[in-house]
């Protein structure tokens, strides 16, 4: 017998676009879908930014923002050992009682999610006692509960033996305390945690408690919108374990909603791919992975970098579908499959990059020596307690035309090494040599004057696309004046020359010369990307380092960059750095690969070589924490 959780029939959800002189435009957000949800089981949603997937979770909410109006369809809820209830007939207070405790949500970030003036305690208590009848110090305990049931604290148990293990180191030969001092001292170490601020917590610590908010009221039905996106690939991993074993534990129901499908095939039961608002294909796991019909879907799971094989070019959406305005509407056409490049090749057939045997024999174009960048660890009174090394003792080489993967977790000391390098940050000691010259300042003589003319050469040569190119570009500049701004800064040409180079640019990188004009709001992430790009060539350098450039992209989106950037290194003999903490994507554009744990290399050595032959406990970790699920395969 059929035991539906949730029942969505022919959905939609419209939202006002003002133009200029109060005209409006209508924009079908959610367009008539429909989809199933049995009780105990996973329901992933899948598609590209802009597709529908969070506005119709918040939908099922109740939260859809204004200008956003829910305009058709129904919503049909069915709580344990209760009735189905159509959600959109319920007044607000009605609704209210269900959003929460019945119907719980996680957010993509968990940073925005929680109010960084109230205690992480305070916030989870508040859910607790709002559709709970408890007291505080009731709920209390149950948020002590809920945290050690997320991981985010450990058992009674483990806190016990761990206060009594140090206690036997402190106090060698005494006896062992009285259990009531035992108990104070783990029900204050547990209340420490619900007295921290969000602010004091990691990224995966974060995703925890509100996970942990989430679930704290027994919910039937867990929404989880993009909950793993700005994660590591090994805190990834262990959120996905949790959110697979509470669901198993408490029988709930789960939609998951991401971009990723290595992510869908490893979590989900059933799957719903969406597109321009309509899912345009829902079926099993097993059938969308293993026989997708429609191209979208098929272009989807060709976006992703494998690696377990060699690719040269990343196949895209637009390979396998182009989108066709007709006089009824838009139209999806399927393109044949002949014309989609044939890119793939095994991994265990495949041999090292034949750019490495020119590579190699060459003169090292960057060459780093013991470097070490320290940040001092404050202590009471703001007495300096000790330094942190957040690089420590990294020496490494680049050739020309080689691209070098950085990889490793949030905290390592990528983005610190890679700022460093450019001088964003001053280093405390060690040597950096770009083409056999030292890019330090000489000790002695005019410092400041030496310094801004060395920088001012280095510039020219060396550049950097960071990992959120809106905060990268100015939203009161446009798009042609922040590519001509370099120019105009290191005066090259004249503003003739200047603009022509900007055009020149924006075509290179697959942009409209329209787009020169415009602002940066009026682009999608993807292609704000390939404007920083655009302007990180303009002064023709020779080395770029790519901090994180791809992580924030859907995979479609991401794929169209990577080969941009693959094309470009070809065309302008560029050299890479590419950091990155998905190995997938590093394996996929780099020669070599350096591993980074702790500030410190834990290995360095030939792409394919790393994955299939790791040498270190760490990456192997980190290749194991990748989704890697059958059905992809």
């Amino acid at each position: 017998m059929s035991d539906l959780v949730l029942d969505v029939r022919h959905l939609q959800v419209v939202f006002k676009q003002v133009a200029f002189k109060a005209s409006e435009k209508l924009v079908l957000a959610v367009d008539n879908i429909s989809c199933q949800l049995q009780r105990g089981q996973t329901l992933g949603i899948v598609g590209e930014s802009g597709s529908g997937k969070s506005v119709t979770s918040l939908a099922l909410m109740g939260l859809v923002p204004y200008p956003g109006k829910i305009t058709g369809g129904e919503i049909w809820f069915t709580p344990s050992n209760s009735k189905p209830v159509n959600l959109l007939t319920l007044s607000p207070e009605k609704r209210r009682s269900y959003r929460g405790g019945r119907i719980a949500m996680i957010f993509q970030e968990p940073m925005s999610s929680l109010n960084p003036v109230f205690t992480c305690g305070f916030q989870l208590t508040e859910a607790i006692q709002l559709h709970q009848q408890v007291s505080l110090p009731q709920a209390r305990r149950l948020a002590m509960a809920g945290l050690q049931e997320v991981k985010l604290l450990p058992s009674d148990n483990q806190l016990r033996e761990d206060y009594l293990t140090q206690w036997q180191q402190d106090h060698p030969g005494e006896s062992t305390p009285d259990e009531a001092v035992v108990e104070q001292r783990i029900n204050l170490q547990k209340q420490a945690m619900l007295d921290r601020y969000p602010h004091q917590l990691s990224g995966g610590q974060l995703q925890r408690m509100m996970i942990a908010m989430a679930i704290s009221c027994n919910p039937d039905l867990l929404i989880a919108d993009e909950p793993t996106t700005a994660l590591d690939v090994t805190v990834q991993a262990t959120i996905l374990a949790l959110l697979k074993e509470l669901k198993d534990s408490r029988q709930m129901s789960l939609i998951f909603i991401t971009h990723d499908l290595g992510i869908i095939a490893e979590i989900a039961d059933t799957v719903a791919v969406m597109y321009q608002g309509k899912i345009v294909e829902a079926g099993s796991a097993e059938q969308i992975f293993r026989h997708p019909e429609h191209p979208y879907t098929k272009g989807l799971l060709a976006c992703r970098p494998r690696l377990t094989a060699t690719q040269e070019y990343l196949p895209t959406v637009s390979d396998f579908m182009e989108t066709i305005t007709t006089s009824t509407g838009t139209e999806i056409r399927e393109r044949k499959m002949d014309s989609t490049p044939e890119v793939i090749s095994s991994a265990e057939s495949a041999t090292p990059r034949q750019e490495l045997k020119e590579i190699s024999p060459s003169e090292p174009l960057l060459i780093v020596e013991d470097l070490r960048v320290g940040f001092p660890v404050q202590g009471i009174w703001g007495a300096k307690k000790g330094i942190f090394w957040a690089v420590d003792r990294v020496s490494f080489q680049v050739f020309t035309g080689e691209t070098l993967g950085l990889v490793g977790e949030s905290g390592c000391g990528k983005s610190t090494l890679a700022r460093t390098l450019m001088q964003l940050i001053t280093p405390t000691t060690g040597s950096i040599f770009f083409e056999g010259k030292s890019v330090l300042p000489r000790p002695g003589g005019f410092f400041s004057q030496q310094k801004g003319d060395r920088l001012q050469q280095l510039r020219r040569q060396m550049q950097i696309v960071f990992q959120n190119p809106y905060s990268s570009l100015d939203p009161r500049q446009k798009i042609g004046a922040a590519i001509m701004e370099p120019l105009i800064i290191h005066r090259v040409g004249d503003k003739r020359s200047q603009r022509d180079r900007a055009l020149y640019l924006l075509e290179k990188v697959g942009l409209d010369i329209k787009a020169f004009d415009r602002y940066p709001h009026e682009f999608s992430g993807g292609q704000r990307q390939r404007i920083c790009i655009a302007r990180a060539l303009a002064l023709n350098p020779k080395f770029i380092i790519c901090d994180e450039s791809v992580s924030a992209l859907d995979v479609s989106v991401q794929a169209q960059v990577l080969n941009l950037l693959k094309s470009l290194q070809k065309e302008f003999n560029l050299t890479y750095i590419f950091i990155s903490h998905d190995l997938s994507v590093v394996k996929f554009m780099s020669d070599r690969i350096m591993v980074m744990n702790r500030g410190a290399i834990e290995e360095i050595d030939i792409a394919d070589n790393i994955y299939r032959h790791p040498a270190s406990e760490y990456t192997k970790q980190l290749i194991a924490a990748i989704p890697q699920p059958a059905l992809l395969n």
